[in-house]
């Protein structure tokens, strides 16, 4: 076994030593340049004859690695014929158990590279798993990929390592022995690294995305992730006439607006119209990952950019409102008023607020006629009315006081804190369905209880958090100091970070200080979109986020909808899997 018959040194800087190895140039990365002899076999942990490997950097050999192994098993004729090595030349050689270790400790915190890669990573992988060492995870560069993508035919007939090394005008030929194939990969690859710059190529990172599919429309355009600030914040895809094509969020920018010119970006839309039209990407540094969660969504509903499909229309949330009247009814509507009226939501969509509303005509006895009926003239009674599905108020059948105490006051109970008069007739009603065989009406019952439910812990959560006039609170960064947030009813105010080892005191009082102010309004989520508040109470929820201060108690009624929480988690499961079983 032969090992590094040359060492040379390279002084790095202190950046360099603790960066992110994908953002280091190429000249100053160490790469082992390894190849294997096998006896022709799977790659279940065993059937390594020989390893080789060199390692470089910045265009000069520091070491190399060398040695016979012993398989421990016969060697194929056809195997020694290509290869030249026999069962003799391997017998004495260490077994692959013993070897593995040096050649570990030899290739670590280098990026691996081979020709055809997946092959020798493969066996490696497995040996590693067959002997119980960790395997390490290394970044691995594969040779004949780069080749694919930077030479065309007209270049090259084939991309075999044989044909690369002589049309590349290198000294040294493969001749299937380990070490002087991993040599020759090594001139390959300064040869292939030489080309990268004309692509726009210049750190690890870049060569490892280049090799993968990408469209020519990502490669054209990786240039507009240069120069980007990678802490949290948004960034905003902007066209010709600088209007905002596509918003989104990052804990750190520069890295996730990269991913978009790499083929991890598997989005049609987005790597080939959107990328295509985009002239130049906006940062906006935030202070915290909420903050910028917060200015994303305020962007998207501002601009509704063409490329972002979710919270484009905050807007378009509907209500399910009890109109004041002495016969009230339920009507949908977009706009919380101070009116009065009862109200249920938000709804995301219209069809949802009628399943609720379905649920409730199911088991409130409360009229379904769109019309303003007289206290003192009675009027003509609907098809409902005739089959008791109505206690008929039209005709003065019903008192306005009756009407409202069998049908109204539920629902008001149930918007103002417990629901839990119309969420038992509806399982009463459910049950009674499914007792008799009609379980398709049993699962659509299902569905609007879900829909009423959802809505009324949705609903009362927003409420009971909204009705603060104040909040503050503070989370521990990850890299010391605390990120800092003041709310007030339900809306961000304000966001910012104190620094490590100094008091956040100071930098709350200026937060303070600064924060927007926010009048109140009616309903749960007067003051923001109700996305914005969940994210913001999501952010307080966490178990290390912690409240600084409040203006007054953040409470629920004891016996809110919250106490149904379990029954509408076992509801919207049962639902999922009719779904997926009907799919």
């Amino acid at each position: 076994m032969t090992e590094t018959v040359r060492e040379t040194f390279h002084q790095e800087t202190l950046d360099a030593l603790f960066d992110d190895a994908r953002a280091r140039s190429l000249f100053s990365t160490t790469f082992v340049v390894l190849d294997l002899e096998t006896t022709g076999g799977a790659p279940d942990g065993g059937g390594i004859t020989e390893i080789g490997a060199v390692k470089v950097r910045g265009g000069e050999e520091l070491g190399e690695f060398a040695t016979l192994v012993n398989p421990g098993e016969r060697i194929p004729p056809y195997i020694t014929v290509l290869t030249g090595i026999t069962e003799a030349m391997v017998l004495p050689a260490p077994r692959l158990d013993s070897v593995l270790p040096a050649f570990l400790e030899f290739a670590k915190d280098a990026v691996w590279v081979a020709h055809n890669a997946p092959y020798d990573t493969g066996f490696l992988k497995a040996a590693c798993a067959a002997h119980g060492y960790p395997w390490p995870k290394p970044l691995v560069l594969d040779t004949a990929a780069l080749a694919r993508r930077v030479l065309t035919r007209d270049e090259v007939p084939n991309h075999k390592l044989a044909t690369l090394a002589r049309w590349l005008g290198n000294g040294r030929q493969p001749c299937h022995r380990a070490l002087d194939d991993a040599r020759a990969t090594v001139d390959v690859l300064h040869a292939l690294i030489g080309r990268l710059g004309g692509h726009r190529v210049h750190t690890l990172g870049d060569a490892l995305e280049f090799v993968k599919a990408i469209s020519p429309t990502q490669r054209r355009k990786r240039h507009l992730a240069e120069n980007l600030p990678n802490t949290p914040g948004v960034y905003v895809f902007r066209d010709g006439r600088d209007r905002p094509l596509y918003v989104g969020t990052s804990s750190a920018i520069a890295t996730r607006v990269r991913s978009y010119f790499t083929a991890s970006e598997k989005r049609a839309r987005i790597n080939t119209e959107m990328l295509a039209a985009a002239e130049r990407v906006e940062a906006i540094e935030c202070a915290h990952s909420l903050e910028a969660e917060v200015r994303e969504l305020r962007l998207i509903a501002a601009h509704k950019p063409p490329y972002n499909r979710r919270s484009k229309f905050p807007e378009r949330v509907v209500w399910l409102k009890l109109t004041d009247e002495a016969y009230p009814r339920l009507s949908i509507v977009r706009k919380l008023a101070a009116d009065g009226g009862a109200y249920l939501g938000p709804f995301s969509s219209r069809r949802v607020a009628e399943l609720a509303a379905d649920g409730v005509h199911e088991v409130l006895p409360l009229r379904q006629c769109t019309q303003r009926l007289s206290t003192r003239r009675p009027s003509a009674a609907c098809a409902l009315a005739e089959l008791g599905r109505c206690p008929a108020p039209c005709e003065h059948r019903v008192s306005p006081e009756e009407y409202t105490a069998r049908a109204a006051a539920p629902f008001r109970a149930a918007t103002g804190g417990n629901p839990g008069e119309v969420v038992r007739r509806l399982l009463t009603r459910m049950r009674s369905l499914s007792e008799a065989r009609r379980y398709e009406e049993a699962a659509a019952m299902r569905g609007r209880l879900v829909a009423f439910l959802k809505a009324s812990v949705r609903m009362q959560r927003l409420a009971s958090f909204t009705a603060l006039s104040e909040v503050v609170a503070a989370r521990p960064a990850v890299d010391g100091g605390w990120e800092l947030a003041v709310i007030r009813h339900g809306r961000l105010a304000a966001a910012g970070a104190s620094p490590p080892r100094v008091h956040p005191r100071a930098t709350l009082e200026a937060l303070l200080a600064t924060a927007e102010t926010v009048r109140p309004g009616p309903g749960p989520v007067p003051c923001a979109s109700p996305e914005e508040t969940e994210r913001v109470l999501a952010w307080l929820e966490r178990p290390e986020t912690r409240l600084v201060q409040m203006a007054a108690g953040w409470a629920s009624p004891v016996d809110s909808a919250a106490r149904w929480r379990e029954l509408l988690t076992t509801a919207e499961a049962a639902s999922s899997s009719v779904v997926r079983s009907g799919d």
